[in-house]
């Protein structure tokens, strides 16, 4: 062997054993919330234990040993509220089932408290919201413990076309738990690497057009995009109101259920967990949307492997099932992001103080390129500068690209498909399996089906379909709006008999 080649291998050797020692036998690691939750009521664990737990492991897990980056900030008072939600148990008042339970959130979510909400941008390093989102306001009254703020693509994605996926300028490089040298995808990549490493009980992303599926499925872990307008989006840095919503990343399908009901607004009563159902495929009648992977032979095969399955739980497969507007909406969605951006984003900042470093769009461009060489040492802000130059969203221009999204989403997408063959859902592959981290050439497309949901601002689950090359795959169940119950009944039933989901190996690569 050759030195060089001797040397790097005993360097990827001592990267293996330090990360294997840092991951090793950690009592919470893969557990579900209905197992917290249960070790809470018995006195096996207090809020506080539990705080301690997950902050050590984010400690020598994402700062230390493999370093995934996916934690940008961790909660100074997560201790404190621990105590007091412990004391509340104590007194006999547990506000619901996420009482006591460690969260994380994605950094574009306002949180009301001493942590920052910077959607990885230095521009708002040091701005505190005033008041936390509506979801994690909800999420507080159900009794969970925000533990800290989880990194992202910046800016949500939507800065370059050339970017890399679970970079920020605030908080680095986030990295895949199942092999650190390949892509977390994003840009909720922290929510989606923290809840497949057990550095938090559950984490919530956000969503424009594939932000918290993909990096679910490339992740190995659960995660939902609900019908938009289902969860008040108020305190969440903007891309597009017609597209954007936050979502929970979670480890089994009834987590994702949990915690999506308590994000929901007090109006909505809803109880997502009575969908489930173990034998939930049978007897569903489900489209493959085939062309998202047909050029690709590999994951073609294996969406082979997933139908048998299907067929198998005794669903009724019509195959194929693809949308007759597949791959013609993502020139209409661009246009309409690139304007919804801006109008959003600068009634986001306008409300930031005087004084502060940014407070529009036009501020971000300017300071990026003041800071470049922390800003944009690897990709640039094309997106942002193409963003500032739209008008109104009264513009003729705007209006037209908006009406057709929603034609060829909606009218002659997802309704027109599910209604000709009487569906309750399409199924496709997520996205292909991660691809390497490269600040070169930015991300590489895998390939991947949430667009046309997206769009649509219907409903999207991911949920685990098992391995490619030692890289996780997620198979994809969507359908109308409102289909939610629907969605995660068919995914507890794939969950059920595919039984896909492994705890990441941390490899080194």
């Amino acid at each position: 062997m050759k030195r060089r080649s001797f040397l790097s291998a005993a360097g990827a050797a001592a990267v293996e054993a330090a990360c294997s020692k840092s991951t090793a036998d950690f009592e919470l690691d893969g557990i579900s919330l209905a197992d917290i939750a249960a070790g809470l009521n018995s006195g096996k664990w207090t809020c506080t234990r539990l705080a301690e737990l997950y902050l050590d492991r984010i400690e020598a897990v994402d700062r230390k040993g493999p370093q995934l980056a996916s934690v940008i900030e961790v909660n100074p008072d997560a201790m404190a509220l621990a105590a007091q939600l412990d004391r509340e148990r104590k007194d006999g008042r547990i506000r619901g089932p996420l009482h006591g339970i460690p969260i994380l959130v994605k950094d574009n979510i306002d949180t009301g408290d001493r942590m920052r909400t910077s959607a990885g941008s230095l521009a708002l390093a040091e701005w505190r919201a005033p008041q936390d989102a509506f979801v994690v306001r909800r999420l507080r009254a159900a009794g969970a413990l925000v533990l800290g703020k989880t990194n992202l693509s910046e800016w949500a994605n939507f800065r370059s076309t050339h970017s890399s996926s679970g970079w920020s300028a605030r908080g680095g490089q986030t990295r895949n738990p199942f092999a650190l040298d390949h892509s977390p995808s994003g840009s909720s990549s922290g929510s989606g690497v923290a809840a497949a490493a057990s550095l938090c009980a559950a984490a919530i992303g956000t969503e424009t057009d594939g932000s918290v599926t993909s990096p679910s499925s490339i992740n190995g872990i659960v995660g939902i995009k609900p019908t938009v307008g289902l969860l008040r989006g108020l305190g969440i840095i903007p891309i597009s109101a017609s597209q954007d919503t936050a979502g929970p990343m979670c480890r089994t399908v009834r987590d994702t259920a949990l915690v999506l009901n308590a994000m929901l607004g007090p109006d909505i009563p809803q109880d997502y967990t009575r969908s489930l159902d173990p034998r939930g495929l049978r007897g569903a009648r489900l489209g493959i949307a085939r062309r998202f992977f047909e050029s690709n032979a590999p994951l073609d095969r294996f969406l082979n492997t997933c139908v048998d399955i299907l067929k198998k739980a005794g669903a009724e497969v019509i195959d194929p099932a693809d949308l007759h507007t597949h791959g013609q909406m993502e020139g209409p969605e661009m246009e309409v992001l690139h304007y919804e951006f801006k109008d959003g984003l600068n009634r986001y900042l306008e409300r930031l103080p005087d004084g502060s470093p940014v407070r529009s769009l036009g501020d971000l461009i300017v300071f990026n390129e003041k800071n470049r060489d922390r800003e944009m040492p690897f990709f640039e802000q094309e997106l942002l500068v193409r963003s500032v130059a739209k008008g109104p969203l009264t513009e003729a221009r705007y209006l037209k690209a908006r009406a057709d999204c929603l034609r060829l989403s909606r009218t002659e997408g997802i309704d027109a498909v599910m209604a000709k063959h009487k569906l309750d859902a399409l199924v496709t592959l997520t996205s292909g399996p991660a691809w390497f981290i490269d600040h070169v050439n930015g991300d590489r497309d895998t390939g991947g089906c949430t667009t046309p949901a997206a769009v649509a601002g219907y409903p999207h689950i991911t949920v685990p379909a098992g391995f490619y090359r030692g890289l996780p795959v997620g198979l994809s169940f969507f359908g109308l709006a409102w289909s939610e119950a629907t969605l995660l009944k068919l995914a507890f039933g794939w969950e059920r008999e595919s039984e896909a989901r492994r705890k990441p190996t941390f490899a080194a690569g």
